[in-house]
């Protein structure tokens, strides 16, 4: 694709790269197949070719619209469309350069900012989403059916979390709206871990990816959340006292084997940062490194029933990391009989925030995966991201869990 920036970007770091991107596109339309909103909308300009054709146009200095930021709204960011390119284009980043500056010139409307704003604002902050949810469920017995429905029951604790006993250490990061809705999920993993010899340790000071703020368009705010994990787990990772930093959220995941690239151009974190992405593993990367000690730990339990699963793949865990066929292997390995999923590349239309900012959309996405999901009348669904765990759960007749929990009933 032949470019010619515009004066504003051209010889900005941000312009050189999406020049590279854009010349990156042969105009193909792989992408066309496996973009969810081109499926269900049918538009090319709601497809990653249609879009880099509206980015390409504002990069030039074309005129922005609130035609263009609407179709860049609704991208879900799944990333399906690099899973599928033949020329590699970097289209999430394209996004994200380019969604940046249409913030900064086209105006959006108050309902819009407002709820942008209080979406940034409170996702991020651990005692503020956790306090407000438990308001929302203790008054929620009382509430009409439909307001009942958008707020979860409040998790119960299975275990507690195992002390730090084993030499081998690595961090995990609690996340922002993990620790209240789906307290379990990091118990379960450090369990699991406990039991190969590894200990899971927090940083005090670690908190939201940043992942939030910085899709939300507020990318120096991302950043900071960014610096502040660095920060928080620098000090044991420069003395080389934990091997690796796990997430069990592959939306932060993602997120933070990206801290190295996003932080590039920062003279007091590049180098930090870049550590940290190489140490960066979401939790199935380990258990699969660990799979020859896993396999005996399964064999001491004799498990007579085979219990049926459904597994969906976040986006973010086999588009944005690239880890496909992992978590099923684990889960196989440990008495589990998967079913097909058709379609399994598809985005569940959670997306982050997504879901509240596109209900649409999302309900629609959410609804063809659920049937995709539970047509082969599965036990459980299992997936491995916290946002997908809540969209599937709010519409699914099945239960819903994160892998790592069945993964670390079995072991029980």
């Amino acid at each position: 694709m032949q470019t010619k920036l515009a004066d504003f970007i051209k010889n900005l770091p941000e312009g050189q790269e999406a020049d590279a991107i854009l010349r990156s596109c042969v105009h193909c339309g792989f992408c066309l197949a496996t973009c969810p909103t081109y499926q269900i909308l049918g538009n090319e300009l709601d497809s990653p070719r249609g879009r880099i054709y509206l980015m390409k146009q504002m990069l030039e200095g074309q005129p922005i619209t609130q035609k263009t930021q609407l179709h860049l709204d609704r991208c879900l960011t799944c990333r399906a469309c690099e899973t599928t390119c033949p020329s590699g284009v970097r289209y999430g980043e394209l996004v994200d350069i380019s969604r940046d500056i249409i913030e900064k010139q086209v105006k959006r409307d108050l309902r819009s900012v407002v709820v942008r704003y209080t979406l940034r604002k409170i996702l991020p902050n651990t005692s503020i989403f956790g306090g407000l949810l438990k308001v929302g469920q203790s008054v929620r017995p009382f509430l009409p059916a439909i307001l009942k429905e958008s707020i979860p029951e409040r998790a119960k604790l299975t275990k507690v979390w195992p002390a730090a006993r084993h030499a081998r250490k690595m961090f995990v990061l609690d996340g922002c709206v993990q620790p209240a809705l789906a307290p379990n999920i990091n118990i379960a993993s450090a369990s699991v871990l406990d039991k190969l010899g590894i200990s899971l340790v927090k940083a005090a000071n670690a908190g939201c990816c940043g992942a939030v703020a910085y899709h939300l368009n507020d990318q120096q705010d991302g950043l900071n959340y960014m610096r502040r994990n660095i920060d928080a787990w620098w000090p044991l990772v420069e003395k080389k006292e934990v091997e690796a930093i796990i997430v069990t959220a592959s939306g932060c995941g993602v997120t933070v084997k990206e801290y190295g690239h996003l932080l590039r151009y920062d003279s007091v974190y590049a180098r930090k940062a870049a550590t940290i992405s190489t140490l960066a593993k979401d939790i199935s990367e380990i258990l699969h490194a660990e799979l020859g000690n896993l396999q005996h730990l399964f064999s001491q339990k004799h498990t007579a029933l085979k219990t049926k699963l459904s597994f969906h793949s976040p986006c973010t865990l086999q588009h944005g990391m690239q880890i496909r066929g992992v978590v099923e292997e684990i889960l196989q390995a440990a008495g589990f009989e998967l079913s097909y999923v058709a379609n399994a590349h598809l985005c569940c239309g959670s997306a982050g925030t997504y879901s509240i900012l596109q209900p649409e959309l999302s309900q629609q996405l959410l609804k063809n995966k659920l049937a995709a999901l539970e047509s082969s009348n599965p036990d459980h669904i299992a997936t491995a991201n916290i946002g997908c765990l809540m969209h599937l759960k709010s519409g699914a007749a099945l239960p819903v869990k994160h892998w790592i929990e069945l993964l670390d009933e079995r072991l029980s």
